[in-house]
């Protein structure tokens, strides 16, 4: 990452009747969203739906070298606006939401880890080991989910995925 991005985000509020589609929201959101997010010039990082309360959330995660804008996030809505309504993915009432990846970045697609072997990462681990359950380390690898990250005195080490609960980007020495 070069330079500091902030996290943005634009909602609308959607609501959709009941329908009786099945499959994933996920997949097809982003097989959807990602051509069209590409178009303008931007990455789609990720796509999350979720339930916070009673509310349920599509999130739309873009990126972009030099960081996402506020108009960014504005044009990811407009451009996502008509096709995901024609498309319907979702059963319920919604809200959507663009936002940009920003620093801290959770890093969950193969692609994402890719970007950032040989980078900086926070590890947090479902169990501690060496008396920590969160390490800065440096990615090193990264095979069907297990990673490689070399510890600050040089040790190498293997976490399957069971083993974390998350990785994240560490990017704050870009920005300081």
């Amino acid at each position: 990452m070069s330079g500091a991005t902030r996290s943005f985000f634009v909602e609308r509020g959607v609501f959709m009747e009941e329908k009786k589609k099945g499959g994933k929201v996920v997949d097809a959101v982003w097989t959807l969203a990602e051509p069209l997010i590409r178009d303008i010039g931007l990455t789609l990082w990720d796509v999350k739906y979720v339930k916070e309360g009673v509310n349920r959330y599509l999130r739309i995660v873009i990126d972009k070298a030099g960081g996402v804008g506020l108009n960014d996030c504005i044009r990811v809505n407009e451009v996502l606006d008509e096709p995901l309504d024609a498309l319907d993915p979702i059963d319920e009432s919604y809200n959507l939401q663009v936002q940009s990846a920003g620093i801290e970045r959770e890093l969950v697609r193969d692609f994402h880890f890719a970007a950032y072997i040989d980078k900086k990462i926070i590890l947090k681990l479902r169990v501690g080991f060496e008396g920590k359950k969160i390490h800065r380390c440096v990615l090193r690898g990264y095979n069907d989910g297990a990673l490689t990250v070399e510890f600050s005195d040089g040790s190498l080490h293997t976490f399957e995925k069971n083993a974390y609960v998350s990785v994240k980007a560490d990017d704050f020495d870009d920005i300081l």
